[in-house]
């Protein structure tokens, strides 16, 4: 829904709006051209420009244009911009960039929004450009459920590092570290893996029958971080009461169900694995430190200067990010920092009062 103030919106003179378009959902922020202010903002429907369709990209777009712009107040934007899922400002031809500009061009049109300057770019080059400042070069580090870094250079994407889906890339994403949680389950069902309370607490998330769980205390590894492999029959190793039939009902049970879902689905385990790490879980503590190293290896094969600005977004390295402190050390050995922003959308404000200004 949208929120504006009828007041403000009547005395800001110029507006711009600002659009951050995922997979999940538009949101758009109408701004007061001369100084950026905030006058409103509103959300719609899904707005990436490689996988929603083009009508009803078009209609989301509208939907969120219409709910952050007074009717009355629609003649004075004078600059769009809107950072896009699936969409790029380095190449005016890229079939994701010429479909949402297209869609925007046809929203706006619909609502009789007359602006001058319609500006598209990817949702990353406008997370860059939220940075303090409004950098035009650096590098961005995107981790949420997926993983992506791009070099940015005259604020276009000039390089990108990984990125590419769960099946193939997305290293050290909320995908990866999900999917790490159930494999790290079953290895530890099978008699492969460490003990590990992910086990019980995935089984539980996905529905399993209580039985079926590791019940009790998850008892250390031995001194040597070796498994032996437990006698048929016989409990898992430290989890005293698992025999091997309630594991092999366990995995039985287990698989079907983490396979009835998209695996992007895997990356609703992430949480768990963080809450585990909390609580000094060895298994999870080491999950969360290989996603880390797959983070900076993927910052590193951008070959970043040491002191170059790296602007970071997404749940992993937010505030409460459980890769923020471990990816900001390893990276401050290499002279690098993070600088967090919550997503695109001041970016995209800023990117449109320039267009307006150049």
């Amino acid at each position: 829904m949208g929120n504006y103030l009828n007041h403000d919106v009547r005395d800001a003179g110029a507006l711009v709006i600002g659009l951050d378009a995922g997979g999940t959902r538009t949101r758009a922020v109408l701004a007061a051209a001369e100084d950026g202010r905030v006058l409103g903002e509103s959300t719609g429907g899904p707005g990436n420009a490689m996988t929603v369709p083009a009508p009803q990209l078009t209609d989301h777009l509208a939907e969120a244009l219409a709910r952050v712009v007074p009717e009355e107040a629609r003649g004075r934007v004078v600059a769009v911009t809107g950072g896009f899922a699936g969409a790029t400002a380095a190449s005016a031809q890229d079939p994701g960039t010429v479909k949402a500009r297209t869609a925007l061009t046809e929203a706006l049109h619909r609502l009789g929004v007359p602006a001058g300057r319609i500006g598209v770019c990817s949702d990353i080059e406008a997370a860059f450009a939220a940075a303090p400042g409004t950098p035009s070069d650096g590098l961005a580090l995107v981790a949420g459920t997926g993983a992506v870094a791009m070099r940015i250079t005259a604020r276009h994407a000039t390089t990108t590092v990984d990125g590419d889906g769960w099946l193939l890339g997305d290293e050290g994403s909320g995908f990866w570290i999900g999917r790490s949680a159930v494999r790290a389950a079953l290895r530890m069902a099978d008699g492969r893996g460490r003990p590990t309370v992910l086990a019980a607490w995935v089984g539980h998330t996905l529905g399993l029958p209580v039985d079926v769980l590791p019940k009790g205390p998850i008892q250390p590894y031995d001194r040597h971080g070796t498994a032996p492999t437990p006698a048929p029959g016989t409990p898992a190793p430290g989890v005293p009461g698992w025999e091997r039939a309630r594991r092999e009902d366990f995995r039985r049970q287990l698989l079907p169900a983490v396979l009835a879902d998209p695996p992007i689905r895997l990356a609703r385990f992430a949480p768990l694995v963080a809450e585990a790490a909390a609580e000094n879980d060895a298994v999870a503590l080491a999950i969360l430190a290989e996603a880390a190293d797959h983070l900076l290896d993927t910052v590193r094969a951008l070959e970043p200067r040491p002191g170059e600005r790296i602007v970071a977004t997404g749940g992993l390295l937010g505030p409460e990010g459980p890769l923020t402190a471990s990816l900001a050390d390893r990276l401050h050995a290499h002279g690098l920092n993070l600088d967090w922003v919550a997503d695109g959308r001041p970016g995209a404000v800023a990117l449109a009062r320039l267009a307006h200004t150049s």
